[in-house]
């Protein structure tokens, strides 16, 4: 028998005259605290653990929960006034939303909702009141759901064959959107991006916020019945206009917030180093001069004169540097003539010479132009195979302006060495190469996307810059292409895709990175300049593959890298990972656009690279200026700003456009000028007399 147990306390109530009640509550939180010490630790950490979980869900249920609600809420809180703005209403236009409350359709509610917009007025005519010191976005356009399987920029009808391009009707009136066709608050410091509001004056690149990755439906499919402008019409001088339009749109937002840096942040609206050697500069160059922008081109060339100095303790990659900057020099020398471009190549080639010193002639990736050392990186003393073969037509071509011969003979031992490397397989090369030994390294895994794939580009493009010449080249560039036919090429199950995937120690992988729509282009010049006719067959083949990595998107931009079906099913084509879906403004499907209408003349390939620069305005284009790449291909309500814009953006993108939608021929003919990786034209050398 246990005895009774103890009383702690004794709870009291007391009535007094007046009807008071006392309680001895006091005495019961006592009794509660000493009852939460007789508890056992483990008691108490297990009491704890749970309370803690709860909250941890509460946080994290609070966003979705707070959306729902805001989605109910938006329109109120748009169009809340107080009093003494209602009565400086005039009482016309009380009467106009008196109607427009009762006999307007119920907006859709959405998480960037605006005012009612009168449907008859157009999409940017509010009619409701703005509270004053309120910033008002227009409404986001409402995605057509009547077409769910649409792919593509929104105006544009897609039909069920996916090569017929003939009687496609261009809806063009949203080729330029105006660059003041969203507001910005200067006062606030807010811009609007697509329905995001975003900081203005962030300073570096943080993680993007919930404000940052929403973005709105692009623009409404325009009314066929509308007048088409003018300005706006289907025709080539308007296309190359559009270029232009989106050019300086660009241009705009690097010269205001990114100025002789390298690279521009066009939401934050600042900037990005890395080099410090204004690389979206000097990429551009030769763009603004094709595209008779002579005032840009001037405000470009004179801080060339007078700020560019390669004189600085900077590391950079040898790779990078000679096809953006030292190809970009010697282009723009050779289209202008002016001596000021040449004589700053001449300092960058020689500062980039110490990479090559080291005990294979293989060079490292590294060199600090400053102080004339080079390294590999840190963590490998392996260089990229498509790294020290992709800067031979800039090296070679320095020698031949200069009359030294150093530059050609250290790139010329590279490609002789990996001539008669063994570890190739039929032509197909290893993606690394030890600086050291001078040998193959991971050796069974071959692709034609990075790491290797201008390997490929430069062995064809320097034997036509040589003059047909060095069979050494062309031997090795024949026997890559029979590899690639006989290894990598595949067709999809469902709708007999060509594609290039990957082999990996004898594995095949159907994976196809964008930077292997390169391919079609350099197929289609090889078969220019005598090559086997079947090049050009699989690279019309190549090109609709690549054409339909744009087009099977819903906003009409390829992803990154894309995964073939290749089961005899009727699943998709194309398979897109969730790593995979951003789009950097890459040019490689847009080169090879200008190629294959260079040589065949047939108009559906500039009607792609149409589509492909509609889909850049629609969801990549910043208001403030500038473009940025997106994270979410997929996603056209919310492709998710990176805030970046590449210098290839401006240096090959948009240069290849223009060259697309050229009709001069003889701007930069390919039978005398090749460009290099970075769509920099530099000429072909007479051939030798015979």
């Amino acid at each position: 028998m246990y005895p009774p147990s103890r009383k702690d306390f004794i709870s009291l109530t007391l009535n007094d005259p007046h009807s008071h009640t006392y309680n001895n509550g006091k005495h019961r939180r006592q009794s509660c605290w000493r009852k939460w010490k007789q508890l056992s630790r483990l008691q108490r950490s297990l009491i704890l653990f749970l309370l803690a979980l709860l909250l941890i869900f509460g946080l994290l249920s609070y966003p979705s929960m707070t959306e729902q609600w805001r989605g109910l809420s938006d329109r109120e809180d748009w169009l809340e006034l107080n009093d003494r703005d209602v009565k400086d209403i005039p009482p016309e236009v009380k009467s106009v939303l008196d109607q427009a409350e009762t006999k307007a359709p119920p907006p859709v509610a959405g998480p960037h909702m605006g005012p009612a917009v009168d449907p008859d007025a157009g999409a940017d005519a509010v009619v409701g009141p703005r509270a004053p010191n309120v910033p008002i976005l227009a409404k986001p356009p409402i995605k057509n759901k009547t077409f769910p399987n649409k792919r593509g920029p929104p105006s544009l009808p897609k039909d069920g064959n996916i090569s017929d391009t003939v009687g496609r009707k261009k809806q063009v009136q949203e080729v330029v959107q105006d660059e003041e066709g969203e507001e910005v608050d200067k006062e606030k410091k807010i811009v609007s991006w697509r329905g995001a509001l975003i900081e203005a004056d962030q300073a570096t690149e943080p993680p993007p916020s919930n404000n940052e990755k929403e973005a709105a439906a692009p623009p409404a499919p325009a009314n066929p019945d509308d007048p088409v402008p003018p300005e706006v019409s289907t025709g080539t001088v308007d296309r190359l206009e559009a270029v232009r339009d989106a050019f300086r749109h660009a241009w705009k937002g690097y010269k205001e917030y990114a100025w002789g840096h390298d690279e521009l942040k066009p939401i934050s609206r600042s900037f990005g180093e890395w080099f410090g050697l204004g690389l979206t500069l000097i990429d551009s160059l030769d763009t603004m001069w094709i595209l008779g922008l002579k005032e840009e081109f001037a405000e470009a060339k004179d801080w060339v004169e007078k700020e560019l100095s390669f004189d600085k303790n900077v590391d950079v990659n040898l790779f990078e540097t000679t096809i953006r900057i030292l190809g970009g020099l010697l282009s723009t020398y050779h289209l202008t003539g002016d001596q000021l471009f040449l004589e700053k190549a001449k300092d960058l080639g020689s500062r980039l010479m110490p990479a090559f010193k080291t005990p294979s002639k293989i060079p490292f990736s590294d060199v600090n132009i400053g102080k004339g050392i080079a390294h590999p990186p840190r963590w490998t003393s392996d260089s990229t195979l498509a790294e020290v073969t992709s800067i031979q037509l800039e090296f070679r071509e320095l020698s031949r302006l200069t009359q030294e011969p150093q530059y050609q003979e250290a790139v010329n031992e590279v490609m002789r060495l990996v001539h008669k490397l063994p570890g190739k397989q039929d032509g197909l090369v290893p993606m690394f190469i030890n600086t050291n030994s001078g040998q193959f390294t991971h050796k069974g895994v071959f692709t034609l996307g990075a790491r290797a794939d201008s390997y490929y580009e430069y062995l064809l493009k320097q034997w036509i810059q040589g003059g047909k010449t060095e069979d050494d080249l062309l031997e090795d560039y024949l026997q890559a292409v029979e590899g690639v036919k006989k290894h990598l090429v595949r067709q999809t199950g469902p709708s007999r895709l060509t594609f290039v995937g990957e082999l990996s120690h004898s594995r095949f992988n159907p994976k196809m990175d964008h930077l292997v729509c390169f391919l079609p282009g350099t197929l289609a010049l090889g078969a220019h300049n005598g090559l086997p006719g079947d090049h050009m067959d699989l690279a019309v083949q190549l090109m609709e593959t690549c054409h339909q990595m744009y087009q099977q998107m819903e906003t009409g931009l390829s992803p990154e890298i894309v995964h073939f079906s290749i089961q005899a099913s009727d699943g998709p084509n194309l398979i897109v990972k969730p790593a995979d879906r951003h789009n950097l403004l890459r040019p490689e499907t847009v080169e090879s656009l200008f190629y294959m209408y260079r040589f065949t003349k047939d108009p559906k390939y500039r009607d792609w690279g149409w589509d492909i620069l509609l889909s850049f305005n629609n969801y990549t284009k910043v208001p403030g200026g500038g473009y940025t790449s997106i994270n979410n291909v997929r996603d056209p309500v919310n492709p998710g700003p990176r805030d970046k814009m590449e210098s290839f953006f401006l240096g090959e993108t948009l240069k290849y456009l223009y060259l697309l939608f050229s009709d001069d021929m003889e701007l930069l003919s390919l039978d005398k000028y090749v460009f290099n990786t970075e769509a920099h034209a530099l000429p072909i050398w007479p051939s030798p007399p015979k």
